[in-house]
């Protein structure tokens, strides 16, 4: 079993989501690794993104990042990069979540290495966050990222923003690399029946723990701990949707999420018709939304699973394979 096992997820987020070519030569240097195995990959022609689930032992997958990293810096230039998903560089984001009997404290040791190599050999200056964070400033990812790749050279020259590694100005072409630790988080999309992104993003701020301002300028704080929102329209599926990132889905469950979504969405005259997974999820966490579901039926749990991508409608806009979707069954289907 994946949990048995000492390993690390590493989930990183590439600003490419429209030219395959590019998508299979990044993620293709990273199944040249070996001791790691790519999960899952999930690209966005709207956000222009692509994320990357890849789950190995420790030293292969530091080096499957750094070949991935390496990549993404030739073949992305940033000064023509655009998209609906906020970003600062060709590899935007690169998490590293422990598994098993890997400890917290491992995944923030190959952080800093991996950061180091990537400002030094590289020369793409980096962040490090989240657990791996040196400044309290810097633990959460829409901080860092605050005013995008276009803002980022005016917030390098501030002494406050100079990068963990890599050199203090801007890299034009490749512009900046977050890394670092943290727990499992769940990225997870909801749709609405209405085009009106800012619709989306009102419920969105009624529910994220940033919560929002109101009219008179007070703040308000969101219903939910540890979740983050925002919004966006897709052009592909034709919709606005509430994108979130659940950071710990004990404290926040899903369906919890869900249902307060849809409530929120009817006070404001619009529908939630279903819901959309960005990458992979633990096993848990949809057996704990079927439980919310189903509580008393007594379900096996590819029942309580089945349940959950019902209710939450995981497969309104593209098939749902549990298989491929969800991170235990797709590394034991690997074996």
């Amino acid at each position: 079993m994946l949990q048995d096992k000492s390993l690390i997820q590493c989930v990183p987020n590439f600003s490419e989501g429209r030219d395959p070519v590019a998508i299979e030569t990044i993620v293709g240097a990273m199944r040249s690794v070996s001791g790691v195995r790519v999960l899952h990959t999930d690209s966005g022609a709207t956000a222009n993104r692509t994320v990357v689930t890849v789950v190995g032992e420790h030293g292969a997958i530091e080096e499957a990042a750094y070949c991935a990293i390496a990549k993404a810096a030739e073949v992305i230039d940033m000064r023509t990069q655009t998209g609906s998903h906020p970003r600062i560089g060709a590899t935007d984001v690169c998490p590293l979540v422990p598994i098993g009997a890997t400890t917290m404290d491992d995944c923030i040791a190959i952080a800093e290495r991996l950061g180091e190599r990537v400002g030094g050999e590289l020369e793409i200056p980096v962040y490090l966050y989240a657990e791996a964070a040196r400044h309290e400033g810097r633990r959460i990812l829409s901080v860092i990222r605050r005013g995008e790749y276009e803002k980022l050279a005016v917030k390098m020259a501030l002494p406050e923003f100079v990068p963990d590694y890599g050199p203090s100005s801007l890299n034009a072409k490749s512009g900046a690399t977050v890394i670092g630790a943290r727990r499992f988080l769940v990225a997870w999309n909801v749709n609405l029946d209405t085009k009106d992104a800012e619709v989306a993003r009102e419920i969105a701020r009624r529910l994220r723990t940033s919560g929002r301002k109101s009219d008179s300028g007070d703040h308000i704080p969101g219903r939910f701990r540890g979740l983050q929102g925002d919004a966006w329209f897709i052009d592909e599926f034709d919709r606005a949707q509430v994108t979130f990132n659940i950071l710990d889905h004990q404290t926040t469950p899903l369906a919890s999420v869900y249902e307060a979504c849809k409530v929120e969405a009817e006070s404001l005259g619009v529908g939630v018709t279903g819901s959309e997974l960005v990458g992979m999820i633990p096993k848990e966490v949809l057996v704990e939304v079927g439980k919310y579901y189903s509580p008393d039926e007594g379900r096996d749990e590819a029942g309580l699973i089945a349940v959950a991508v019902d209710r939450l409608g995981l497969g309104q806009l593209n098939p749902f394979n549990p298989i491929r979707r969800v991170l235990e069954f797709a590394y034991e289907a690997e074996i």
